[in-house]
């Protein structure tokens, strides 16, 4: 079938392309330099923020896979969260709704669910806030009568581009070249989440996801650490060190208070070792049964990701 992916030609979004591709599905990758990507399918240039954009380009299309969003620690202009994360999914879900389009998939992200402990989610951050705000948007569409399955991807990894998308490959090629840092919440809980599986995930929620559902596509849980340490018994390179909370916070103030000042990205915020400081392991217990969700061994997606790094 037809489907239009937005953020086609982010980290997941390209993967998911492909895997729709290998699928027999044909792809319309959605995207602001879509044309010039390369990838799969037909390529449509434009913004979520833009409604008669999104409308055009699902037109035809028999299913829709949104998977854009503003993924990063810090915009000097946070409403440019609240206009993507919120509003490009507002934009989709009416054009769902204005075409009769009956299979939607909606990738939110495993922070828009609460930490290991709490009853709630957190909005340590803008990203995070407004994939929680985007995640009850979701859930209210879905409860009116919506076509909608979202899907909740853990940490993804994997090779490919080093951005925010994929934070522990940037970290991987960060500690291969020295430049590393440490880690705040070292021994705390992550979902390692193989990006191919995230992709075929999303392809079978698409293919036979119930309508109203919701999938974790997370992975191993394991702590932060644990991927260094596979690293070290593959290769012996050492493990980076440890940063204590306390230095981490008082790191992240200084760079907020530059980020004011010279409106350049802070390497570190306080939201972000709010949320380095939490555990967040899930299962993906729901999507192995109905999606036929698998999971990759760590050592075999580190082993990859070191060929690539290589």
């Amino acid at each position: 079938m037809k489907v239009l992916v937005t953020g086609g030609t982010g980290y997941l979004g390209s993967a998911i392309v492909k895997a729709l591709a290998s699928r027999g599905h044909e792809p319309v990758v959605f995207a602001r330099h879509a044309i010039d990507s390369g990838l799969p399918g037909v390529r449509v240039n434009g913004d979520v923020r833009d409604a008669g954009a999104v409308l055009a380009a699902a037109t035809g299309c028999a299913a829709v896979c949104h998977s854009a969003a503003l993924v990063s620690v810090w915009r000097p202009r946070a409403q440019d969260f609240d206009d993507v994360n919120v509003g490009g999914l507002r934009n989709v879900l009416e054009t769902v709704r204005r075409l009769g389009i009956s299979r939607f998939v909606y990738t939110s992200t495993f922070l828009a669910l609460p930490p290991n402990g709490s009853n709630s989610p957190g909005a340590w951050n803008d990203y995070q806030r407004t994939k929680v705000l985007a995640d009850r948007l979701a859930r209210s569409a879905a409860d009116r009568g919506a076509p909608i399955v979202v899907v909740y991807p853990g940490v993804l990894y994997g090779p490919g581009v080093r951005t925010d998308g994929n934070l522990v490959g940037r970290m991987l090629s960060d500690h291969m070249k020295g430049r590393l840092p440490g880690l705040v919440g070292a021994d705390r809980l992550w979902s390692f989440s193989w990006i191919e599986d995230v992709a075929a995930g999303h392809v079978a929620a698409l293919e036979r996801g119930r309508a109203g559902a919701r999938y974790r596509l997370c992975g191993v849980n394991a702590p932060q650490i644990k991927i260094f340490e596979l690293l070290r018994e593959q290769i012996g390179r050492p493990l980076p060190r440890r940063i204590p909370r306390a230095a981490a916070t008082m790191a992240a103030t200084v760079e907020e208070l530059a980020a004011a000042l010279f409106g350049r990205s802070p390497q570190l915020t306080s939201g972000t070792v709010e949320i380095l400081i939490r555990d967040w392991a899930f299962d993906s217990d729901d999507a192995m049964r109905e999606l036929d969700y698998r999971i990759t061994p760590m050592g075999d997606g580190l082993a990859r990701c070191l060929a690539e790094l290589r």
